[in-house]
């Protein structure tokens, strides 16, 4: 292993990512003498801090890899996909999604993977940045048209007096004959070398399945990460993106994530600036 012992490790303050790394923040896994630094910041401001090469480990958008091949390799493990589910646009009254193009839709970033659902399923929409947590108040104060909720949004827009437009989860599984929508990844910055990497990898397994095998425990600490969440609906929103899928995505998640980077350059939204849209796994031993 390399000399590196101390690793930033970022992920998003909600109850999903809360619930898998519950074990690294408390010691409660062997990390191989590895010591996890948590950086704790939405996902688009973890996005651009990959850009910029600072974290070694981090949560990152499917979206955003495109744009980090060239130093980042994909773990198998802390994929979170949508089965069927996923982000939502919604509006404050019933519209479609060919009323989308006439709209002003916030969305929480341009390095999403939701942003580029969005763009997949609707095309060429008009849309402003929001922060992920204002968005349902910018719709309904008229700010904007229309939102895309991510988060614990997906479950909340009904008490919220909001109208589903589409399910991108929804609209990708049929688009793909059955495919999970990939949204989050957690990526490891390849300068750090085989052995270093590996025990990275081993480390974040360990703690998504720990995390799985006492789950009430890592529920009650995730629960403090669930805003506007009440208990039921905190184990729902981790059930949806903590899961086998998660413990390892494996070939079919592979899959669906070259496939979705490849939509994204063939439907122009992921530009030319790209290194990449093939992304690079890592293989845990």
């Amino acid at each position: 292993m390399s000399k590196t012992t101390s690793i930033r490790f970022g992920h998003s303050p909600d109850p999903d990512d809360a619930f898998m790394y519950y074990p690294l923040a408390r010691g409660l896994v062997d990390t191989e003498g590895l010591q996890f630094v948590q950086v704790l910041e939405d996902i688009e401001s973890l996005n651009r801090r990959a850009l910029a090469s600072e974290l070694e480990t981090t949560a990152a958008s499917v979206h955003a890899c495109a744009y980090l091949a060239d130093r980042y390799d994909i773990l198998p493990c802390g994929a979170s996909m949508g089965d069927g589910y996923g982000p939502v646009v919604v509006s404050r009254r019933p519209a479609e999604l060919a009323d989308l193009r006439d709209m002003v839709v916030a969305v929480p970033g341009l390095k999403t993977s939701a942003y580029l659902a969005l763009r997949l399923a609707a095309g060429a929409v008009r849309t402003k940045v929001v922060a992920f947590d204002r968005i349902p108040q910018a719709v309904l104060s008229g700010e904007v048209d229309a939102g895309l909720l991510i988060h614990e949004g997906q479950l909340t827009w009904r008490r919220d007096g909001l109208h589903r437009v589409i399910d991108l989860g929804v609209w990708w599984r049929d688009r793909t004959g059955g495919l999970p929508l990939p949204l989050g990844v957690n990526i490891v910055r390849r300068d750090l070398g085989g052995p270093t990497i590996g025990a990275i990898a081993r480390s974040l397994k360990r703690a998504i399945e720990w995390s799985l095998d006492h789950r009430a425990d890592a529920l009650g600490y995730a629960g403090g990460f669930a805003r506007g969440l009440e208990g039921g609906l905190t184990d729902r929103f981790v059930s949806m993106y903590v899961n086998e899928r998660t413990r390892d995505c494996g070939d079919e998640g592979q899959r669906a994530i070259r496939l979705f980077l490849a939509e994204g350059r063939r439907a122009g939204v992921i530009g030319e600036d790209a290194p990449a849209v093939e992304p690079a796994f890592v293989a845990l031993a």
